[in-house]
């Protein structure tokens, strides 16, 4: 058993936290609820806007939303204190701001359904309100799902003495079906995205609602065929039948209806052909589309010239402006939270190889090589330090994704809208659970799908010849191509568990950057050219050096950032424990395996 002890933990993909504020502003959870309110439609959508704080924002109340980068794991090899949940040491709290904030935000979602049961007027005047409270709390539920696994279903506003509060834990597939069902009424009673005036613009649309279940789809149906039941708690039961093609087709559906809606497309604003000079940073911005969709703030934020109203490629999304502001150093702080050499390794070259089989690949004996002829995504999210001393956790990469590089705002004054789920990530649950389902994918619907974000890359399309001819497998391309592509999106943890992956990947060292040795030489040089003695010397770093098969033919010394040795993860660390003192007031409830 674990010790009884408070430890935050990094959120995982898609944990919303209540993070931000709210959509207009407003306080409607129980501040509203006297005899006078939700008379009108007016009310019940002014209700509805409120709930919008339960979006995942750059404003968190209990979970920070740097925290929920990928701290921590295989990618960002160091952010915080905060590393619980990426080495193995998550600890049984006696509370949990999760949890309660969870069910706070579902009591608030409840609220509005009991008040439009008895509602004067008709139920169509308030479908919009309505298929927002059903989305938001399917948004809860799935949060509680990836974190708890199955916990209690309320449907009702409870008090006091209500015996729900007593209940037991439904299984992760009550659960599940209960969240399908609520996206069900979200996707039945939400307007289409072009239908939503522009003043209302990230209010939640069906096509918002359908592209959150295909999330929901792919996630339970790959969590089944890697894991089954072997993370559910004593009792749980399972699944009534087994659903997992069933999901896997349907969440192919949904993306096809999102692909195929006008109102969406990618932000892409690349020059056509390839830079002559990769080391003319001038030259490489008109290349970083990747980088620069990420902190829209206005026309003058972007080499580009192109302010939020085109950017058609966040299906959902918290929004900010110069009266909404984030209210965080966002980009001074972005650019502490480092990257690793593995994830770097993971950018293709141009030519659509690894770096272990490309030609292209110039390797690691001139530090900043390694960035040439690959994939403009790494040059957009990932940058180099001049800090090679490397101490504190410094991998000598830093990240660059939601960083505003063209300053236009003081810190603090920041307001780029924040991305919850955007068309790129529908590409790929598309290509994933097409693999998943047919254990093979068609060349065309690569083309609809992956070979669309290679485009903005500038990366060679993946084809099935292509896997064949070079030895590569489909599976981990697809694969790839989302870990790569979302990065920093709060999406590494979950992904590794429901692919039964977390264990071998997050208990190895976690590595920066190529630092060399007596047989292996990397010359050190700053952004200007200028050399910097090389350090290697396992003495100059925390956690020393450690060879590696990297690009190169022969393994690579490397600094490491954190050591294998202080890493232990296992199945437990797959579900987070149930907080102690909800257990103490309801025994009913069940702890998870291993806690």
């Amino acid at each position: 058993m674990k010790k009884l002890i408070y430890i935050a933990a990094c959120a995982g993909a898609v944990a919303f936290s209540s993070c931000a504020d709210n959509f207009l502003d407003l306080e409607p959870l129980d501040a509203k609820t006297d005899l006078v309110y939700f008379q009108t439609a007016e009310q019940f959508n002014e209700y509805a806007l409120g709930l919008y704080n339960q979006l995942i924002g750059w404003q968190c109340r209990y979970d920070g939303i740097f925290d929920h980068m990928d701290c921590a794991s295989d990618l960002s090899t160091y952010f915080s204190n905060n590393n619980d949940v990426g080495t193995g040491t998550i600890q049984v709290a006696a509370n949990s701001g999760w949890w309660d904030n969870c069910y706070g935000n579902i009591r608030a979602t409840n609220m509005l359904f009991q008040k439009a049961a008895a509602y004067p007027g008709s139920q169509q005047d308030i479908e919009q309100p309505l298929g927002e409270g059903y989305f938001f709390r399917a948004y809860t539920y799935f949060y509680l799902l990836q974190h708890f696994g199955g916990v209690p279903i309320v449907t009702a506003v409870l008090d006091v003495d209500s015996p729900e509060l007593y209940g037991s834990r439904s299984s992760r597939y009550d659960v599940v079906e209960f969240i399908l069902s609520d996206l069900d009424k979200a996707i039945e009673y939400l307007p289409n995205e072009a239908s939503i005036p522009s003043s209302d613009k990230g209010r939640i649309s069906k096509g918002g609602a359908k592209a959150f279940k295909a999330r929901v789809l792919l996630y339970e149906a790959t969590w089944r065929k890697y894991n089954g039941t072997s993370t559910d708690f004593q009792g749980s039961g399972g699944p009534a039948s087994d659903q997992v093609n069933d999901f896997l087709d349907e969440a192919v559906s949904l993306c096809e209806d999102v692909m195929g809606d006008s109102s969406y497309s990618l932000w892409n604003f690349n020059a056509s052909g390839e830079p002559a000079d990769e080391a003319d940073a001038a030259e490489m911005e008109n290349y970083m589309s990747s980088r620069y969709l990420f902190n829209i703030e206005d026309e003058s934020s972007n080499p580009f010239g192109k302010g939020k109203d085109t950017n058609h490629e966040f299906v959902i999304y918290s929004t900010y402006d110069t009266q909404r502001i984030a209210g965080q150093e966002i980009t001074q702080t972005i650019w502490k939270l480092t990257a690793s050499r593995k994830l770097v390794d993971m950018f293709l070259c141009r030519d659509g190889l690894p770096v272990e089989k490309s030609p292209l690949f110039k390797g690691y004996e001139h530090r900043g090589e390694e960035f040439d002829n690959r994939d403009y995504r790494l040059a957009s999210y990932i940058g180099r330090t001049d800090n090679v001393a490397l101490t504190g956790g410094n991998s000598g990469y830093t990240s660059y994704k939601f960083a505003i590089t063209s300053r236009t705002v003081a810190n603090k004054d920041e307001h780029h809208n924040y991305p919850v789920l955007r068309l790129a990530e529908v590409y790929l649950i598309y290509a994933e659970a097409l693999f998943e389902r047919n254990g093979r994918i068609e060349d065309g619907q690569l083309d609809r799908s992956i070979n669309l974000l290679r485009d903005r890359g500038g990366v060679a399309h993946l084809s099935n010849a292509f896997v064949q001819s070079n030895g590569l497998d489909m599976l981990t391309e697809i694969r790839r191509e989302r870990t790569i592509e979302l990065y920093m999106e709060g999406f590494r943890y979950d992904d590794l568990k429901r692919w039964g992956q977390m264990e071998a990947e997050l208990n190895e060292s976690r590595c920066g950057m190529v630092v060399g040795d007596a047989d292996f030489k990397t010359d050190f040089v700053d952004y200007d050219g200028n050399a910097i003695a090389n350090l290697y010397s396992p003495n100059n770093y925390v956690w020393g050096t450690e060879k590696v098969q990297a690009g190169e033919d022969v393994p690579v010394t490397c600094v490491v950032c954190l050591g294998s040795s202080e890493i232990s993860v296992d199945k437990t660390d797959y579900l987070w424990p149930l907080p102690s003192r909800q257990i103490e007031m309801n025994p009913n409830l069940v702890q998870n395996p291993g806690y």
